[in-house]
């Protein structure tokens, strides 16, 4: 068995390694379930593409001197065992693993700030950073200290979203990165801790700040109500200044 890894949308051929005479038949099938069924065949010189697979349908193209079979813009879907059949005076089987994967998207790393917390015996804050990727199968993710592996998770065929913890100094100087690849591409975000770690606010520095923000908004409420009473107050005054001196003209008239 010959086994291939390819990019989802890229193209692969699956070679027969023969040249196809008059009378040799070439069939080519696709491992559905627990059967086999026939996606192309050359007999007679003819070229035939079954219609049945769906999944095939105007993605398969054969080579009528070898019967080598192409599959473009392949699939995850396409992912599997093709079998080869070679009809001569006897016949010759070949089988194929492709295995097609998926673009790896960038992992994203975050603060877990449910996990910040700060050492009992010194100064020094630590802080727990997650590195996630998500709708993700067959692959690995890392945690790189320079090139030094800390820590990796795996997993298979399922499609699902992956997590992996690093704590760290929020002084730590150090280049961390974290890796997620499959055996065939691969994805690299960095690490700048200075921008994600800081020092840990403990309960009281946290009840500290909530107090000036509240503080913050009573001052800002009571400055806003008293530039409307002010502006209320000197717009009445005016109107009573408009209204004595109308007054007091009428009576000079008069």
């Amino acid at each position: 068995m010959k086994s291939l890894s390819v990019m989802e949308g890229d193209s692969v051929t699956l070679n027969t390694d023969v040249n196809v005479q008059r009378d040799d038949q070439i069939l080519w099938m696709f491992k559905v379930n627990n059967s086999f069924t026939r996606i192309a065949e050359i007999h007679r010189q003819k070229i035939y593409i079954g219609d049945s697979t769906v999944a095939f349908r105007k993605r398969v193209q054969m080579d009528r001197q070898t019967g080598s079979m192409t599959i473009r813009n392949i699939r995850t879907e396409h992912s599997g065992l093709y079998k080869l059949q070679i009809i001569k005076d006897e016949v010759t089987s070949k089988s194929f693993s492709v295995a097609v994967y998926a673009p790896l998207p960038i992992p994203i790393i975050t603060r877990d700030t449910s996990n910040c917390s700060s050492s009992e015996r010194s100064s020094v804050s630590r802080c727990v950073l997650l590195c996630s990727v998500s709708n993700v199968s067959r692959v690995t993710l890392s945690w790189y200290k320079g090139n030094s592996l800390l820590s990796s998770i795996s997993v298979s065929d399922l499609s699902i979203s992956l997590s992996l913890p690093l704590e760290v100094e929020y002084q730590d100087k150090n280049t961390y990165s974290c890796l997620l690849n499959n055996p065939i591409s691969n994805q690299t975000q960095h690490l700048d801790v200075t921008q994600l770690c800081h020092t840990c606010a403990g309960p009281l520095q946290q009840s500290q700040s909530v107090v000036l923000l509240i503080s913050l908004v009573v001052v800002l409420v009571l400055v806003i109500v008293g530039v409307i009473y002010f502006n209320r107050r000197k717009c009445k005054i005016s109107k009573q200044a408009s209204s004595e001196g109308k007054y007091n003209l009428f009576h000079q008239i008069i």
